[in-house]
């Protein structure tokens, strides 16, 4: 075992956690100073209407979309790129859990580190949002939750 951990990971069976916190005061913000046209920079339609109720976008789930985004990106522990937003798409699946899918870039990046998957985690309370993201390496044709 390295006595100084690695900067980047890798080697087989190497797996990178990604985590992200987000301020629902912060959200909050930005939602009222630019809208919820300054959120479809960052999440697709139908990111935005799994966050939608009848009164306007929920912020907690808005701000567990954006966390989980932020997650899955640290997974991929790529240099010098940004975090490419709408190519990283998180959508609640039938079962109420996320399902996180990588488009264009995103997917590009993760499979240059021999990402087929991300899993993803989201939890929130009164004033944050958390999410824990983690790569799924190996064959893309196996079985998905």
């Amino acid at each position: 075992m390295p006595a100084h951990p690695t900067a980047a990971g890798g080697g087989p069976g190497w797996a990178n956690l990604g985590m992200d916190i987000v301020s629902v005061k912060r959200v909050r913000r930005l939602l009222d100073d630019h809208g919820e046209g300054f959120f479809e920079r960052m999440l697709d339609p139908g990111e935005l209407a799994d966050c939608r109720t009848s009164g306007g976008l929920d912020l907690l789930s808005l701000c567990g979309r954006i966390a989980a985004k932020e997650a899955a990106f640290k997974t991929l522990r790529v240099r010098g790129r940004f975090l490419p937003w709408r190519d990283i798409v998180v959508r609640r699946s039938d079962g109420g859990w996320p399902l996180v899918e990588l488009r264009r870039g995103a997917a590009d990046m993760a499979a240059q580190s021999g990402i087929t998957d991300i899993t993803v985690s989201i939890s929130h309370d009164v004033d944050y949002a958390v999410a824990v993201a983690a790569p799924i390496l190996g064959d893309p044709s196996g079985p998905r939750p």
